[in-house]
């Protein structure tokens, strides 16, 4: 099962991480850090909710979280459960 935690925690360059590429094609951004609407707001994990920017496919599971829900593939989207960002990517095949 992927872990976001982990992956947030292993790929920072600074504190912006790399976006996640899943086998399925979905990428996204995936951040967390005191600058992120995540939670707990801070530099290091492990977070109980993170940001997602910018997916490349609607994802029905997150539209509730939407900043713009009239523009799924154009917004960010806060505070979005660590178990709700596992299942995605995990529905969507993994790491590519």
């Amino acid at each position: 099962m992927f872990d976001i935690n982990r992956y947030l925690m292993e790929c920072r360059s600074g504190l912006l991480c790399k976006p996640v590429h899943c086998k399925s094609g979905l990428n996204m951004s995936v951040q967390a850090s005191s600058g992120h609407y995540c939670q707990p707001r801070q530099d290091q994990g492990p977070w109980e909710s993170v940001e997602i920017g910018f997916p490349s496919l609607k994802l029905v599971d997150l539209m509730k979280y939407a900043e713009s829900p009239e523009k799924p593939t154009d917004t960010v989207y806060g505070w979005v459960p660590v178990q709700l960002v596992n299942k995605i990517v995990d529905e969507n095949g993994g790491l590519a």
